[in-house]
């Protein structure tokens, strides 16, 4: 089967770009990726090489104007129904606006997320926190866009939820009937879930640095965890490594300025994949401060890495994070995280415990049954619209 595989914007080092590549290399049909923003220097450097084909360009700004802009185009974005035989668009937002133009053919929603700013209370929240005088023009947009959205929801022959956490989103807003939610966790490699190398003194923060990650709660945790640690815990250290998109930079300072100069505090903002799993290695644990996370693929990488999660005990992190197994979930509070430092930097046998059983837990999400997943429903969706 030939399957348009489309997402609007292909710029970045997430989990989506990450999915996308793994659903090229994996999947049993000819898959074809469509963007209306394409940035080979800014994303994975695989997808370079996967002929991912730009439609119209659309801008990456998040300003009203811009994100208006790019919805119109996207509505008005048709693909050639005569080269391919399903549609699977990646959802994290506008991109069930596609399918308007895009009904010629099976139709099948992977979802990420539908548009948080809309759909997840508490990331709305803290949005509308953050809004000042901007709040009724926030309010107003988004009636607009549920009502536009939901219609567009209409036009899925199928839908697939990377999480329950997700699932629930879609259900609670009543998008699609939650008993034809079919759910496909991203995972990792099958050869990575085994036990890696001896740790160092060291919390690793991977993955995007933007203020979703919620990574100011890791730093204020970690330097209360300095400030009472006794003289042999002050060698910790804390590493924050991810990429900082141009919208993110704002933020990335705010960091900066709440690390204070300790040295003790690392930021790494260019890392490589070889980087990355050199830096899991090393870690003494891994840390997922996410106020609300979809589901986050760092944590089953530091798990397949044999290395103990402190996670928030909110959203995805409690999916695949076991409390007292693989990790410590832990309320999104300062004090509760610097808690969690503290026991597992103070308890070597506990970290390797909880690391130990950090592999078996990482088998259960891989790449190979994820794609598998997908490669099912479309071939279902294709069946039934013969």
């Amino acid at each position: 089967m030939r399957v348009a595989v489309y997402y609007p914007w292909v710029y970045l080092r997430s989990g989506i770009e990450r999915a996308l590549i793994e659903i090229k290399r994996r999947s049993r049909h000819e898959i074809r990726i469509y963007t209306n923003h394409f940035d080979p220097r800014g994303t994975f450097p695989e997808l370079d090489g996967m002929g991912v084909t730009e439609l119209s360009r659309v801008s990456v700004e998040r300003t009203y104007s811009a994100v208006t802009a790019a919805a119109l185009s996207i509505v008005r974005t048709r693909l050639d129904p005569a080269e391919h035989d399903a549609v699977l668009v990646c959802c994290d937002g506008l991109g069930p606006l596609l399918t308007f133009a895009n009904r010629r053919k099976p139709v099948v929603n992977l979802c990420f997320t539908p548009l948080r700013a809309t759909y997840d209370e508490v990331y709305r929240d803290r949005l509308l926190a953050r809004g000042g005088p901007a709040r009724p023009v926030k309010r107003a947009a988004e009636t607009v866009f549920r009502l536009v959205d939901r219609m567009a929801w209409r036009n899925f022959d199928e839908v697939i939820c990377i999480a329950d956490t997700v699932r629930r989103r879609v259900a609670d807003n009543r998008l699609f009937p939650e008993s034809k939610i079919h759910l496909a966790y991203p995972g990792v490699e099958p050869r990575l879930a085994v036990p890696e190398g001896a740790s160092e003194p060291m919390f690793l923060l991977p993955g995007r640095i933007m203020w979703t990650k919620n990574i100011e709660l890791a730093i204020d945790g970690f330097r209360r965890f300095l400030r009472d640690a006794p003289p042999a815990l002050q060698r910790f250290r804390l590493h924050i490594a991810g990429m900082v998109d141009a919208k993110s930079r704002p933020y990335f300072a705010q960091l900066q300025e709440l690390a204070g100069g300790d040295e003790r505090i690392v930021f790494e903002t260019v890392v490589s994949d070889e980087r990355m799993r050199a830096l899991y290695t090393q870690a003494w644990a891994v840390l997922a401060p996410a106020f609300n996370e979809d589901f986050g693929l760092t944590p089953v990488e530091a798990m397949a890495h044999g290395r103990p999660v402190l996670a928030c005990n909110r959203g995805g992190l409690r999916e695949t994070v076991l409390d007292g197994v693989t990790g410590l979930l832990v309320e999104p509070e300062p004090a509760a995280f610097a808690a969690g430092l503290r026991r597992i930097a103070q308890d070597a046998d506990l970290a390797r415990q909880l690391g130990a059983q950090g592999p078996a837990r990482a088998a259960a999400f891989t790449w190979p049954r994820f794609v598998q997943t997908i490669d099912a429903v479309l071939d279902g969706a294709q069946r039934r619209s013969v």
